[in-house]
């Protein structure tokens, strides 16, 4: 599925759809991001956080602290984390990624793709990539399994 943000705005009104239909989730989800510097990746973490009840403006990139971990309005966590400066995977084992994929823990990772096999197949990509206007942005999603498909469905619904 895939949508067009004609602005940051926007971006941020879509991933806060997501957000919200996350909020109605029995537990915890996995979802990357992928995209170049400066795609949208961080605007659109604002956004899911802001759908998950949590300030937009706690949120930042988190390229150089690895993750931010803030808590949602449902009592779950929010884990926003970069594998963009990790070399070797047992970096996240030591980073604490098995704390950040526990079952109340809504893991959002830019730079996923760099390590797929230490992060659960079930999971939602999406893909953010600049379209043909300069604040246009193609957003593209991904479903991983069966878990996954079931929020992408319910996430296009919400969000046509």
């Amino acid at each position: 599925m895939s949508w067009i943000s004609r602005s940051p705005d926007e971006t941020r009104r879509i991933a806060a759809t997501l957000g919200e239909r996350l909020l109605a989730e029995r537990g915890g989800f996995v979802m990357t991001l992928v995209g170049e510097l400066g795609a949208g990746k961080t605007v659109f973490a604002k956004g899911l956080a802001e759908g998950l009840g949590i300030d937009p403006d706690a949120v930042s990139s988190p390229t150089f602290v690895l993750a931010q971990e803030l808590p949602t309005k449902s009592g779950s966590r929010l884990v926003h984390a970069d594998f963009y400066r990790i070399e070797d995977p047992r970096e996240l084992e030591t980073a604490g990624l098995d704390d950040w994929l526990e079952s109340d823990v809504f893991l959002l990772v830019e730079w996923g793709e760099r390590f797929p096999e230490m992060l659960p197949a079930d999971r939602v990509q999406i893909r953010i990539e600049p379209g043909d206007a300069p604040e246009e942005r193609r957003i593209q999603a991904e479903a991983g399994g069966v878990d996954s498909n079931d929020l992408l469905e319910d996430w296009r619904k919400r969000c046509p």
